[in-house]
């Protein structure tokens, strides 16, 4: 059975109990069932109306509630749908559901379902579809505005101008091919055609050319707390999530896995990882802690190398420095005195902080909200959210590259590399071959979006 053909219901407002329960249906039987529950006057489309529900089975009344009838296409999936707020309590959403589960081909939406039939129904792309789940998923503002703007369409648009230049242009090319003897067909169109190309190539380049900003705001810069044992680490790390996540003792090594806390830094995610002490001599756990705190370094956007007046210090592992993360040195502890010894490795920012007297750390919060402004902030136009993206956008430049390249060969080659290139541009919005795609994208929406 073609399940676009079945009607879905599902609670797409949360968790229960609530003050308010919203249940939507989607499909070809939404309307008939809407008239079955609610008796009396069917309501104008996209008006809200209070009405009683009735229960199909037994006559007796399941609610009352707001009902909200859109005809389609005119909806959020392109098909009739139909939203019931309710009373949020488990007894009422129960029952409403139950009644539903009576009618003929309907059933309990898949995960994700509603938006996979706006994507079928050409009412999103797949672009806009991965922004509705980042703006789902937002968790500060910059990420909120980043998904918002994919959702509108931003990242879409553009990647359909690009594509619809390229179809454009492998048109005139084969239309000077198949119509050379023609006195309106210049023989210089394709020449012209390349030049443009070369530039369309270069603005991919560009794009592509964003340092990550767009994958990085979406899941947040990563910030590495690292040093000796009893540097401090621990102890930082409560202070600026602002409750216990770490234990902490004078004892060393008492990190001995890696701990993380997510944190909203002026409007910015930022996720501060807690690491086991760099040191010598460590017992076998305490040798694994370290490993995992270098590994997670080596990833890093932001390494905060930690030293204390009372502490040995240690040396920044080689392979840091190389890592390509920006590397700060924090002089904890600075309440007991200055620090003898420093590493000899240059460092963009040296703050001085005292977890025991908050002596700067609104500077420490300050240029971490500087770092994350520089290096995620949104900027006029639209970023690279997905490493699907990325990889897509890289082929179809190589595709491109090839086509401009290959001055002098058969023209019916290069104007194949401009499908190539084209085609994988349609990946990304979804337009083109994207079926095994689809599974992936959708297997983590919540039931009833």
């Amino acid at each position: 059975m073609n399940t676009q053909q079945e009607t879905i219901y599902a609670v797409s407002s949360g968790a229960l109990p609530s003050g308010v329960a919203v249940i939507r249906l989607s499909g070809p039987q939404s309307g008939p069932i809407l008239r079955k529950l609610i008796k009396g006057k069917f309501p104008v489309s996209r008006e809200s109306c209070l009405k009683k529900l009735w229960d199909p089975v037994d006559g007796s009344v399941l609610d009352h509630a707001l009902i909200l009838w859109f005809e389609g296409p005119g909806s959020f999936t392109g098909e009739d749908t139909v939203e019931l707020h309710c009373h949020g309590g488990r007894a009422v959403v129960a029952a409403v559901l139950r009644a539903l589960s009576t009618f003929e081909k309907t059933r309990p939406a898949e995960q994700g379902e509603f938006t996979r039939r706006a994507f079928h129904n050409n009412k999103l792309d797949l672009t806009e579809v991965e922004g509705l789940a980042d703006l789902i998923d937002a968790e500060t503002d910059a990420q909120r505005r980043q998904a918002q703007r994919q959702m509108d369409g931003a990242l879409g648009d553009l990647y359909s101008q690009w594509r619809e230049t390229l179809i454009r242009s492998r048109a005139m090319i084969e239309a000077e091919l198949d119509f050379s003897d023609e006195d309106d067909i210049p023989d210089s169109v394709a020449d012209e055609i390349w030049v443009e190309l070369a530039k369309l190539r270069d603005q991919i380049v560009a794009h592509l050319s964003d340092a990550r900003r767009g994958e990085r705001l979406r899941s947040g810069l990563q910030v590495v707390l690292l040093g000796p044992p009893n540097a401090g680490k621990s102890s930082l790390m409560n202070k600026l999530a602002q409750r216990d996540v770490a234990i902490v003792t004078p004892e060393a090594g008492t990190t001995r896995d890696v701990l993380e806390v997510h944190l909203d830094l002026g409007g910015y995610p930022v996720t501060l990882i807690d690491t086991a002490g760099i040191r010598e001599s460590a017992g076998m756990i305490e040798k694994e802690g370290i490993r995992r705190a270098l590994v997670h370094a080596e990833k890093a956007d932001l390494i905060l190398w930690t030293h204390a007046p009372n502490v040995e210090a240690e040396e920044l592992p080689e392979s840091l420095l190389k890592s390509g993360a920006e590397i700060w040195r924090l002089n904890t502890k600075s309440d007991l005195g200055p620090i003898a010894d420093h590493d000899s490795f240059e460092t963009t920012e040296e703050i001085n902080v005292s977890v025991r007297e908050e002596g700067g750390m609104n500077t420490l919060l300050s240029s971490l909200e500087s770092f994350a402004e520089r290096n995620i902030g949104l900027i006029e136009n639209p970023l690279i959210t997905r490493e699907r993206h990325r990889s897509h956008l890289t082929q179809c430049v190589e595709d491109l590259d090839r086509g401009i390249q290959a001055e002098g060969f058969p023209i019916e080659l290069r104007g194949e590399d401009l499908r190539r290139a084209a085609d994988q541009l349609g990946r990304i919005t979804g337009r083109i071959d994207v079926e095994d795609l689809l599974d992936v994208i959708f297997r983590d929406f919540c039931v009833g979006k």
